[in-house]
């Protein structure tokens, strides 16, 4: 109830912070084809990070059929999107996902990875981003403030995963998770698709309340936006994405208001993105999950 109360609090903030009416009006006047499109992004990046679940937990020991996983990734991102903390969902991927061979601990493991990979596409993107507007003028130009602080942001990112290579343990769990190149280019492409789609979507629900980023922005803004949800202290990130989106979006000339009302349809769209999967996730099916897959022929090494 407090974290309810929290994204209550956040949110009211914003309204009473960034001209209330106006953030309404954007709201009531949204372009109902933008936000359409803004789901449609959502779903498929759901599909991306499912085949990235999978091959993860492959690679660790764990068979599952690729509709098991997108049904049970679903089911995970409408838990963590309507309770709090934000990982209840990832939990619960893990305790359905374990099996007799790898157990919890290599389920939980998989899920770890995969969350992990996920935000390291992200950061991919937003450096990608932010070197684009630096070395391409003409364009967005951050400022130097956020440009220091998403350069710390990011070293800290690539201190930490050379850290990880650098310890025994995480070498091997590396090495048994990226057992090939072609693993790795697979892993990377998921990552960074899933990623653009993100932003995608963000940016599709900003232009739906009448705000146009332009891509370079796109790319910078977004990322950091989207890393405030991260903070557990609400539910689904609401309240922190919206103050985010009020802080930034003066960057490239939009209002607070403006940023604010791209917030609330962003998580808009998520509520509506999730919500085919809410179902599943009152159900549990572990058929086909540890199965071999019929038909299917098992890749060369540890895939």
């Amino acid at each position: 109830m407090l974290r309810f109360g929290a994204a209550a609090a956040l949110l009211a903030a914003c309204l009473w912070l960034f001209d209330g009416r106006t953030i309404v009006d954007r709201l009531l006047t949204m372009e109902l084809g933008w936000m359409l499109a803004a789901v449609a992004a959502l779903l498929m990046q759901t599909v991306l990070m499912a085949l990235r679940w999978r091959l993860v937990a492959r690679c660790l020991g764990t068979e599952m059929s690729a509709a098991w996983a997108l049904r049970e990734y679903g089911a995970g991102q409408f838990v963590n999107a309507t309770l709090p903390g934000g990982v209840l969902g990832d939990a619960t991927r893990a305790v359905r996902a374990r099996d007799g061979r790898t157990g919890l601990r290599g389920a939980a493991t998989a899920v770890a990875i995969e969350r992990g990979l996920g935000q390291i596409g992200l950061a991919v993107v937003a450096g990608s981003g932010l070197a684009a507007t630096i070395l391409l003028p003409g364009g967005f130009t951050p400022s130097l403030v956020l440009t220091a602080a998403m350069a710390a942001v990011l070293a800290v990112i690539a201190l930490l995963l050379i850290a990880i290579m650098q310890n025994a343990r995480g070498a091997r769990l590396i090495r048994k998770c990226l057992p090939s190149q072609r693993v790795a280019r697979t892993q990377a492409v998921l990552s960074i698709a899933a990623a653009l789609l993100n932003v995608a979507a963000f940016a599709a629900c900003a232009r739906a309340t009448g705000t146009l980023l332009p891509t370079g922005a796109a790319l910078v803004l977004i990322p950091a936006i989207l890393t405030a949800m991260l903070i557990p202290l609400t539910i689904g990130g609401w309240g922190w994405r919206e103050g985010a989106a009020a802080a930034l979006f003066p960057i490239v000339g939009a209002t607070p208001a403006a940023g604010v009302a791209a917030g609330i349809a962003f998580g808009t769209a998520i509520l509506l993105a999730v919500l085919p999967f809410a179902a599943l996730a009152l159900c549990y099916r572990p058929a086909g999950r540890v199965r071999p897959i019929v038909g299917e022929v098992e890749p060369k090494g540890a895939e």
